[in-house]
Formats: structure tokens, C-alpha cells, sequence
């Protein structure tokens, strides 16, 4: 029988299994689209390159998804998994510098995943009033209004180096609990605000050591994993 699901409140889960939690959501997704109904954790494993151990471990952190003899139910587990990450509900998303980066997280489509981009500022007139996606860009001075009057979930920083403390300090101070950074610095805020740096040239030099020692270190599918 499958059991409840537990919440993170219930138990206390490492931020590793969390990390992986995303990556089984699209290997799930991708089944899914194939019309799979069922799979064993065996034949995860082979597709995602990792241990059937690691895989049931981590899903037993938040209750018994599988059924011997069955294995999981994609469907299901791919719901369940998508209500631990809190994308069973729409989240409200602004993007804080309109430049190039900007431009290009604007456009992607977060919408499938339960993400709404529905602001874009930045600080260069010349972009005012310029449409993103169908989303006007306004003029930073616009940004506290603009969420005092809406429900915004997560901001995006997109910003130079130079402005993103200072700004990360006034969105904390405005009411913002999220921030995804993609600034190439450390932000200096409360606990009571959670942080995902997204650092692009942190992740070119490690895949640069990892190229350039490939042979030397023997990887395990757990470090793989939690890239």
C-alpha cells in the first residue's frame, strides 16, 4: 500500500536528497510523456546513471512512494515530488535586470513548472515601456510599489555585482522571503530569506577541472548526483 506522504515540517530532510529532488521531477516528467505508467527503481537508476539504493533512500525520506513488486507509480510520484517542491501552486516572479540574462530567463518558460514572471525591471531608461515576453519593462524606481501591490514569491537578481547587496537588502526589507541570484556575489540578508546563488562562471571552472581531470579521480553516481 502506499503510504501518506511526509512533510518536511514532519522530518527533517538534508539539503543533498532536496538538491536531488528537481532531477527526479524531469526524469518523471520525461516518463511521463513517453506514456510510461510504472517503473522500478532499478530502471530509474539506469536511466538517470545512479544507485537503485540512492534512488529508494531518498524517496523513503518522505514516505513509501514504491510498491514491492510494483515499483512506482510515475504519475503519482511525479505529483507527490512536485507538491514537496511546492510546484502544485502558482508562484508570482519579478526579474531584476533587463539585459541580456534577463531577457533570456524572461522568455524561458517557467510557467510549466508552476513559475509566473509577472514583472521585469531595470535601470536603463532606453528599456522602458520595451515588451519581454509580453511583459513591459519598468523602471526600478517602480519596484517597492510594484511589490506592495502584488504577491511576489521569488525575485530574480540579474543586476551587476555593485547593486545586488544593496538591492538584495531593500527586497528583503520590502517583504521578498526568496531570491534567486544569478549576480556574481555573495548576498548578505536575514535568515529569514532563502538564497539560490546561480554563479555561471563557479560552474564553467568546475566543469573546466572536471574536463581537464577526467581519468584521474574515479566520480561515484552520488557526487553525480549532487552537481
Amino acid at each position: 500500500m502506499i503510504g501518506r506522504v511526509k512533510t518536511l515540517e514532519e522530518r527533517e530532510i538534508s539539503r543533498a536528497v532536496i538538491r536531488r529532488l528537481p532531477r527526479y521531477y524531469r526524469y518523471l516528467g520525461e516518463l511521463l510523456e513517453n506514456n510510461v505508467v510504472r517503473i522500478s527503481s532499478k530502471e530509474l537508476s539506469i536511466r538517470m546513471k545512479v544507485t537503485a539504493s540512492q534512488i529508494r533512500q531518498d524517496l523513503n525520506n518522505f514516505g513509501g512512494f514504491g510498491q514491492q513488486g510494483y515499483g512506482y507509480n510515475v504519475e503519482y510520484l511525479f505529483e507527490e515530488i512536485g507538491k514537496i517542491l511546492g510546484l502544485n501552486t502558482i508562484q508570482n516572479m519579478i526579474i531584476i535586470g533587463a539585459g541580456n540574462l534577463g531577457q533570456a530567463l524572461a522568455n524561458y518558460d517557467f510557467d510549466r513548472i508552476g513559475f509566473k514572471v509577472i514583472g521585469i525591471f531595470d535601470a536603463n531608461p532606453r528599456l522602458e515601456g520595451l515588451a519581454v515576453h509580453g511583459i513591459e519593462i519598468k523602471m526600478v524606481d517602480e519596484l517597492e510599489e510594484f511589490i506592495k501591490t502584488h504577491e511576489i514569491h521569488v525575485a530574480t537578481l540579474t543586476v551587476p555585482k555593485k547593486n545586488a547587496r544593496t538591492l538584495a537588502s531593500q527586497l528583503e526589507e520590502w517583504g521578498i522571503r526568496a531570491i534567486w541570484n544569478f549576480a556574481p556575489t555573495d548576498l548578505h540578508v536575514s535568515d529569514d530569506v532563502c538564497v539560490k546563488n546561480v554563479h555561471l562562471d563557479e560552474s564553467l571552472m568546475t566543469l573546466s577541472y572536471n574536463f581537464r581531470n577526467r581519468g584521474k579521480e574515479k566520480y561515484s553516481y552520488h557526487s553525480y548526483m549532487d552537481d
